[in-house]
């Protein structure tokens, strides 16, 4: 068997900064997703979980986990308040939600926006997970200080979904929501400060600002902007043509 792999990488150089990716088709017919890296390649499945392996017979263990709890909550007398998880299941299931981070930010580079929504909501519901059951507060930040960062690659994927619909102000509607989110986030857990530093907030705000300046005129948008320009040249017969497209466009509504 032959183990070197130098005959996939010397055709795909590694870009520092950038995520170069691809996907394919395997030889068992499922899709398959390839990240370059620097010293080689990371390689996923395209569905389930990204390294094809199924903890303890289930999709996941987050899946796993959920079991769990339900045995416990099922059992005689047991509460959600007596469900606990331990640093080590905590950390497991942090690497596992690792494998989906490298999913949906492959999957983002290949605008499959609606893969990127499928995982990073199921990252979010590890992570509320581990909020609600860890053993500690300071157990549950080890997963949930990424929360912001989630939050922003899930706001950029519907928002995409929204503009490639041509819903322009569903889009703006959508990061409007996802600011919102992550400084909720912060205030929920007592840490307001950080929303000035947040480079999440900041990406947000600097392409929702792109949006609203390109986005495409609306029709009643475009007679405005022609019956103030009509205005401005003193062009009043233009003006009144405009006005009264504007009437009817009006009625119409």
């Amino acid at each position: 068997m032959d183990f070197d792999i130098s005959h996939l990488l010397e055709d795909w150089d590694y870009k520092p900064g950038q995520v170069v990716v691809r996907k394919f088709n395997g030889k068992d017919g499922k899709d398959r997703i390839q990240l370059r890296v620097d010293l080689g390649l990371l390689q996923l499945n395209a569905e389930g979980r990204p390294d094809g392996k199924h903890p303890f017979g289930h999709e996941s263990l987050f899946e796993y986990y959920q079991m769990r709890l339900c045995k416990h909550l099922a059992s005689d007398g047991g509460t959600v308040e007596e469900f606990k998880l331990k640093p080590e299941d905590c950390s497991k299931l942090q690497l596992e939600a690792l494998q989906y981070h490298h999913r949906y930010i492959c999957l983002l580079q290949l605008a499959d926006y609606s893969g990127v929504v499928r995982d990073a909501e199921r990252n979010l519901a590890v992570f509320e997970f581990v909020g609600k059951h860890a053993e500690s507060e300071e157990l549950a930040w080890s997963l949930r200080q990424f929360q912001p960062q989630l939050l922003m690659i899930l706001t950029r994927a519907r928002t995409m979904q929204a503009m490639d619909a041509g819903d322009y102000a569903g889009a703006i509607g959508l990061v409007e929501q996802g600011l919102e989110q992550i400084r909720d986030f912060y205030r929920e857990r007592s840490k307001p400060e950080l929303m000035d530093q947040s480079g999440e907030i900041h990406s947000l705000e600097t392409w929702l600002a792109e949006i609203r300046a390109n986005r495409p005129l609306s029709a009643r948008e475009k007679l405005e902007q022609a019956l103030s320009e009509a205005i401005r040249r003193e062009d009043y017969e233009r003006a009144a043509q405009m006005r009264d497209a504007l009437r009817s466009l009006k009625s119409k509504c």
